[in-house]
């Protein structure tokens, strides 16, 4: 017998946190007032009932991004319990259909447009007057009832689209990022066939008229070979160039590592940026300055505390690193490294300057001054 088609499984509901439901399930204290006025097991197991309807109707509609049949059919259930005990036992019960309200705006709110969420507030609202009318509660305890209705309803319906708007730039940030990494993996491949297609095209085609000629002319094919030898060194020199361009890093991405590593390193560290972009050579330079002295924080300073401004000054771009670290103004002398002199020496041939030295606070100050 032929097998008869799989039907597709509806879509399983999430399951709320717990957390979640415990931070819901908080905010029913005012259910306080209708358990007060319970006599009978029954009234005891309806409110029982009502509470994990909605705690659970509740929580679950602030993990839902859609909604489905599922939805519908809880937050059904809970309008069934809180109308079905209000009616049978009196006015002090009307405080569910305040409940009944939040439960159905945490599940439609979900979506961008609230409409659905609107006309089942406004439902609500209409159904706890109209109830409230027949079991003869008084007017001060049906606005009271309906205010808070109206306050809590507004007030999940601004949180979960908080909620939901989080959820969209999370989702936008991971599309960018997928997208820049898409366009990362197309540069590099259209850089190889840049640097390498050409260039191994020539050695193929060259390499073959060696093998042709090798034995009738070995002058002309040993011009050939050095031909071949001339354009892999030149392919090499164009392969590191490119590297040494892949591996530098940006100012901006710099700054934001070195807080990184000083954060993690148990340094409270501060960036402060006042500078305009700067030019190409003057940001990948001082990239090197913020690297090499945020290092030297993390390994060698015993800081708590560390300070990196970037500012421009009369055409100059001042980038100052300052910790609070084990270096005072009673030591004699700085040892400066080879990392320190070494940038010293590439800010020198750009026409800049770097000073280092004990701050009059305690701690240790770097200072790099760059022309732009």
């Amino acid at each position: 017998m032929p097998r008869l088609p799989r039907l597709p499984r509806p879509p399983s509901l999430p399951r709320p946190p717990i957390g979640g439901m415990i931070w819901v399930a908080v905010w029913t204290f005012a259910l306080v007032d209708p358990l007060s006025t319970i006599t009978t097991t029954a009234a005891a197991i309806g409110l029982a009932a009502f509470e994990v309807a909605y705690v659970y109707t509740a929580a679950m509609g602030f993990e839902s991004r859609c909604v489905t049949w599922a939805h519908h059919v809880l937050v059904g259930a809970v309008a069934v319990l809180g109308v079905g005990l209000a009616l049978t036992y009196g006015s002090h019960w009307i405080i569910l259909l305040l409940y009944v309200s939040v439960g159905g705006v945490a599940v439609y709110a979900s979506v961008p447009r609230m409409v659905l969420a609107i006309w089942w507030f406004l439902g609500c609202l209409g159904a706890l007057i109209a109830i409230g009318l027949i079991v003869d509660a008084d007017g001060w305890q049906i606005g009271s009832v309906a205010l808070g209705t109206t306050l809590s309803s507004m007030l999940v319906a601004s949180v979960r689209q908080q909620i939901r708007l989080v959820n969209e730039l999370k989702h936008t940030r991971d599309a960018l990022a997928e997208s820049a990494v898409a366009e990362e993996r197309l540069r590099f491949s259209r850089d190889l066939h840049d640097l390498l297609g050409h260039t191994l095209s020539v050695i193929v085609v060259k390499a073959e008229v060696v093998r042709r000629i090798a034995e009738r002319d070995p002058a002309a094919a040993a011009a050939q070979a050095a031909d071949i030898e001339q354009v892999g060194r030149r392919a090499l020199v164009e392969i590191r160039e490119a590297v040494t361009g892949y591996r530098e890093t940006g100012l901006t991405a710099e700054l934001a590592r070195a807080k990184g590593a000083l954060t993690a390193a148990g340094i409270a560290a501060e960036v402060l940026r006042t500078a305009d972009p700067l030019p190409e050579a003057a940001d990948r330079l001082l990239a090197w300055v913020v690297r090499e002295a945020a290092t030297n924080v993390v390994r060698h300073s015993g800081a708590a505390r560390c300070e990196i401004s970037l500012t421009t000054v009369d055409g100059a771009a001042i980038l100052r690193v300052a910790d609070d670290g084990d270096f005072g103004p009673s030591s004699p002398t700085v040892d400066v490294g080879n990392g320190l002199r070494g940038l010293g020496e590439r800010l020198s041939s750009a026409g800049g300057s770097l000073e280092t030295g004990a701050r009059a606070e305690g701690g240790f100050a770097l200072t790099a001054r760059l022309p732009l």
